[in-house]
């Protein structure tokens, strides 16, 4: 018999009355079972983290950053199982799982340290008009309350560390609500969470359902929503509670540009190494994945058949085996949207290269060209392993091509010209330009997120805790500066 896999509530670990079962995306199989908070529970985790918020806040730097610390060190540890384990529940490729566990270590690494120097304070000397003589301002910066942190599944692990260790650097009390499809990983990741002294109150995982959010949304009690996930929810939720701070990280539909001076076979080789790779490399379920490439005329003809041999190189299949690049997405359902998508691109007259089929919830590695721009695929952010390719004329019709789209997250520009680079800088309505690279280049200890309708505010360590928190200015007076 399966066991049931414990919630966690103001740190400790507690059953509901109701199971969630979390089966694989690529053969059905039963990963876990998850208790699930009932209301009472819900409204108990609210009000600890809601009891505990300004013993948290006033929590001394070398606490916070002792068990992030701890926290780093453990996931450190137990790298493989995770990494079993969020392969299991979301179907990522096993080498791309464990690469997830990585970039979590470093997130809670980032945090430990940023608790050590955040809100050190900024003085500020106010006797520059003689209105300030003696005058000193000090700056440092104050909890807005606690956090609601929701999150995807595509990053099961990574998205809840960006939501929980900038909190607990900050000493801001979180509720982390996982993705419905993956809540494991966010519950084990409470297991390490458990063994540090963090006050209770100041952390709960709840795998609660979908439908249950709007009371917690609503919550005056949690005035700070951080929500990364899919455009529309993201919107309903800010358009439901106007008067509360909401980060939110939405949908993107990543363009690799490549312009006229990346133009010998080394180079080109390698842009379409990096533009399979990165088109695929969550089954295209992440918001930076490459779903455009913009090529200029000089260089298309001799980049299309690189990109699709590269593409068809893609290895697809168990993601549990470790030659695996492509796995299933994450239901049967997302890859039948997928495949409707494709389809009717086709027969909207798009040129379809290699791909196109779909078997159960894996679709294949997909490249077409002459992409009707009406078209949902050209439009929306397809969150699956496609890519359309198109051909433009010199830079300005290139940038143009980027920032004709809603979405506005992560850009990638192929090129050496230091120029052109500075002008993509400027031009390209994204909140990330990647210079050589693809789009999906991300370093988790800088600022991450977009522009346009792809969110508002950004992650990144030190940018969240900022967003979790607010400038209070102390003014001393009389003093002999």
């Amino acid at each position: 018999m399966t066991s049931v896999h414990s919630f966690w509530l103001a740190g400790r670990p507690a059953e509901g009355n109701s199971t969630l079962d979390v089966t694989s995306p690529w053969d059905n199989r039963l990963v876990g079972t998850v208790s699930v908070p009932t209301d009472a529970q819900v409204e108990e985790a609210v009000a600890a983290a809601y009891a505990v918020r300004d013993e948290f806040a006033a929590s001394p730097a070398h606490l916070r950053a002792a068990a992030l610390d701890h926290v780093a060190k453990r996931l450190a540890e137990r790298t493989e199982e995770i990494a079993q384990l969020i392969s299991a529940e979301n179907g990522k490729p096993i080498k791309w799982a464990r690469s997830e566990v990585g970039r979590a270590v470093s997130v809670f690494r980032f945090a430990s340290e940023e608790a050590r120097r955040f809100n050190s304070g900024d003085a500020q000397r106010l006797d520059t008009d003689a209105g300030g003589r003696g005058r000193l301002a000090l700056t440092r910066r104050f909890t807005k309350g606690v956090v609601l942190g929701i999150t995807p599944f595509n990053f099961p692990l990574n998205q809840g560390a960006h939501k929980v260790a900038p909190a607990i650097a900050a000493g801001v009390p979180i509720i982390l609500k996982p993705a419905p499809n993956t809540p494991l990983s966010a519950l084990l990741l409470g297991e390490v969470l458990a063994e540090t002294d963090l006050p209770a109150g100041s952390w709960s995982i709840l795998p609660v359902d979908n439908d249950r959010m709007p009371a917690l949304v609503q919550d005056e009690r949690l005035p700070v929503i951080s929500f990364t996930g899919s455009e529309k929810v993201g919107y309903t939720i800010m358009d439901s509670v106007p008067r509360k701070h909401c980060t939110l990280e939405l949908g993107g539909n990543g363009a690799a540009v490549v312009l006229a001076d990346w133009a010998s076979d080394e180079d080109l080789d390698w842009a379409a190494t990096r533009i399979a790779t990165f088109s695929n490399y969550q089954g295209g379920q992440s918001c930076i994945s490459v779903q455009r490439v913009i090529a200029d005329a000089s260089v298309y003809d001799r980049l299309l058949p690189r990109i699709v041999a590269a593409v068809e190189a893609q290895v697809t299949g168990d993601p549990s085996d470790a030659a695996t690049d492509v796995g299933p997405l994450v239901s049967e359902g997302a890859a039948v949207r997928v495949e409707s998508w494709v389809d009717e691109a086709v027969t909207s007259g798009a040129k379809l290269h290699t791909g196109g089929t779909r078997e159960g919830a894996s679709y294949a590695p997909t490249v077409l060209t002459s992409v009707p721009t009406d078209t949902t695929l050209a439009c929306e952010e397809v969150f699956g392993p496609v890519l359309t390719v198109t051909k433009v004329d010199g830079q300005a019709e290139a940038f143009a091509a980027v920032n004709d789209s809603k979405y506005g997250l992560h850009a990638g520009v192929f090129t050496r010209n230091v120029q052109a680079a500075f002008r993509a800088h400027r031009a390209l309505e994204v909140g990330g330009v990647i210079i050589g690279d693809v789009p999906s280049y991300r370093a988790d200890q800088m600022p991450y997120g977009g522009a346009k309708q792809s969110g508002v505010g950004r992650e990144g360590v030190k940018f969240a805790m900022e967003d979790y928190t607010y400038e209070r200015v102390l003014v001393l007076t009389d003093l002999e500066l």
